[in-house]
């Protein structure tokens, strides 16, 4: 089963000839001008599209598919989802994690204490922070910093931290 990963929300549409305007979920929008094809789901459907042009503007990508041709065609995508198949993604660098193997990953502490279970992410720019949730406790907040984060096993699913103090 292909695997697939959302570059971004299809918000808007852009003039008449049938672009649509994207905000981006990636970190290098760059990467767009790189596809030559994306994946548009909407309401559970996924549908490919060839795509024609790419352009930025502000900090939108826009983007015009092949057989959207004016702005009503564009204007059915609106609310929808682009995305890429996983041979279409970059590789991570060491230290960096697609965010989708961090959810429901297990946390432990450094001394073998399990905290819970990664159920959030919060962008807030300057770092990620993991919610982290154990039932019958609240939710501990773990900032995504090396101070923080010791090891990460996507494979099994398993995250090693060292809490700093104030973080429970």
């Amino acid at each position: 089963m292909e695997r697939y990963f959302v570059v971004g929300n299809i918000v808007n549409t852009q003039g008449i000839k049938g672009e649509i305007r994207i905000m981006p979920t990636v970190d290098n929008v760059d990467r767009f001008f790189d596809f030559d094809k994306i994946f548009v789901e909407r309401k559970g459907n996924l549908k490919e599209y060839e795509i024609e042009n790419v352009r930025l503007h502000k900090k939108f990508v826009l983007l015009k598919l092949k057989g959207v041709d004016d702005m009503t065609s564009a204007e059915a995508l609106k609310g929808a989802v682009a995305k890429i198949t996983e041979d279409m993604t970059e590789p991570c660098k060491e230290d960096e994690y697609y965010i989708r193997d961090i959810y429901d990953m297990e946390v432990f502490t450094d001394e073998g204490e399990f905290l819970g279970i990664i159920t959030d992410i919060i962008f807030t720019g300057a770092n990620d922070v993991y919610v982290v949730s154990k039932k019958g406790e609240s939710d501990i907040l773990i900032p995504a910093i090396k101070d923080c984060i010791l090891e990460v096993d996507v494979e099994n699913k398993k995250m090693k931290v060292k809490l700093l103090e104030g973080l429970r």
